[in-house]
Order: C-alpha cells, then sequence, then structure tokens
C-alpha cells in the first residue's frame, strides 16, 4: 500500500502506554509488563497494517519493553539487589505525566491517586452533569484503533487487516465524509461504516478519516467515555483546503 498517514498531532509511545495502563486500569508502580508489552506490540502491528507513520521512538519503546519482559522471566532476580527492571519505564512515566500535568491536561485529576488509573467519572464531568451540560471528551488515536478494530472484528469476524485499492481511494473517501458532515453536521464514528463488506473499504474510511482529523477539518470526541464516538465537521471556512 503506498499511501501513508503522517500525524503529528497524535503522541507517541509514552501515550501508548499510558493509553494501555488506563485503559487495563493498572497501578504504574506495578505494570504486569509481559501483559503490557503484547498490547503494546498488538497496536503497534495494527498501525503498521494501517500503513500509518511510525516514528522510530515507537520501535525503540518495543525493543525496551522486550527487553525488560526477558528480565523478569529470568529466575533468581533478586528484589533486595536489583532494581525493578520495570523502573526503566516507569520513570519516564512519572516525569511525562508531570509534564502533561503542567501543561494542564492532567489538572483535575487528585495528586494522591494521580498514578493509579481507574474508570470514573471526573470532577470536570460531574460538574458538566450538575449543571445540565454535555461534557466533551476528546477522543485520541489509540481510542479510534480500538473503536475501529471492535467495528471490523463485528462486521467481518476474522479478516486480518490488509488492503488492496480495488474500488476506493483514500480522496473519495474524503469527500464523502465531508458531504456527510455537511449534510448532518454530527454523525457517530460506527455509521461511517455503514454498507461496508470488505476489510479494504473499512481501512480506507478510517484513514480517510484520519487524514481529516490531521487536516483540521474534523473533530472527534465522545459525551461520555463510555458512549459512542462522534464526528463534527470543521471545515466551513476551510472548504478550499479539501484535497
Amino acid at each position: 500500500m503506498s499511501y501513508e498517514v503522517k500525524l503529528e498531532i497524535f503522541q507517541g509511545p509514552l501515550d501508548l502506554l499510558i493509553h494501555l495502563i488506563r485503559k487495563n486500569e493498572l497501578d504504574i508502580f506495578d505494570i504486569p509488563i509481559a501483559v503490557i508489552t503484547d498490547q503494546y506490540l498488538e497496536y503497534i502491528e495494527i498501525m503498521k497494517a494501517l500503513n500509518i507513520s511510525l516514528a522510530g521512538d515507537f520501535l525503540v519503546m518495543a525493543s525496551t519493553l522486550l527487553h525488560i519482559k526477558s528480565r523478569m522471566l529470568l529466575p533468581g532476580l533478586d528484589e533486595d539487589e536489583e532494581e525493578d527492571p520495570r523502573i526503566e519505564i516507569t520513570r519516564p512515566l512519572l516525569e511525562y505525566l508531570q509534564l502533561k500535568e503542567v501543561a494542564g491536561e492532567l489538572s483535575e485529576r487528585d495528586l494522591l491517586d494521580r498514578d493509579v488509573f481507574s474508570r470514573r467519572l471526573s470532577p470536570e464531568y460531574r460538574s458538566h452533569l450538575l449543571e445540565g451540560e454535555e461534557p466533551v471528551f476528546k477522543v485520541n488515536l489509540f481510542q479510534l484503533m480500538d473503536a475501529f478494530k471492535r467495528i471490523v472484528e463485528e462486521n467481518v469476524p476474522g479478516a486480518s487487516l490488509s488492503v488492496q485499492f480495488e474500488k476506493w481511494t483514500i480522496k473519495d473517501k474524503v469527500s464523502e465524509i465531508m458531504e456527510r458532515l455537511k449534510k448532518d453536521g454530527l454523525i457517530y464514528f460506527q455509521d461511517l461504516f455503514l454498507g461496508h463488506k470488505v476489510v479494504s473499504e473499512f481501512i480506507i474510511t478510517f484513514l480517510a478519516l484520519l487524514e481529516l482529523v490531521h487536516m483540521g477539518l474534523v473533530r472527534i470526541f465522545q459525551s461520555d467515555p463510555d458512549k459512542d464516538i462522534r464526528l463534527e465537521g470543521l471545515f466551513e471556512e476551510t472548504e478550499d483546503n479539501t484535497p
């Protein structure tokens, strides 16, 4: 596949690890390294299959995780004499989380339990409920990949993520998505794939959406972390930028 999606707006390997820790509701100081490594590698394979441009640090982190996993499996590891191998990723994760806090992205999280990620209502979400307003949660690339993978598995069970450009192009799907957003304003993520029958069309539609997000023409969000992902067009004043 010649098309490659370059997404500077999406983050790197530490963000993927944080996503996995939150998704699995783990304590950052007690990461089950074998589980996290296997899941991390699954995401790498999905990104490769989708031909999403991977920065080198994703592969460096994969090597680091595999190295830590191998050390954890070695017999006779004496915790009193040798530093926990997981500190090699725990330390940069903590530093990264602190930087994100300074930037305001984690300002609503209680400091005392910042390092344990569980599914709960944030103060921001609770305040929105009290005020009767609809909260907005940003959706990152990894959450979007989770949703996409579920849709493919539900519609084409057992199919592998591979694509052949037989009937569809990225440009065609970009235009199709934009036309739907112009007509409806807001649409649900899963509705993008209505009528799709083969994996190739699912993938090309997904890549077209990522391209629109990268161009700043589509906003992806949720009104609740457990509810469906929604899309909103942001191209009323920038239609000349349409590919």
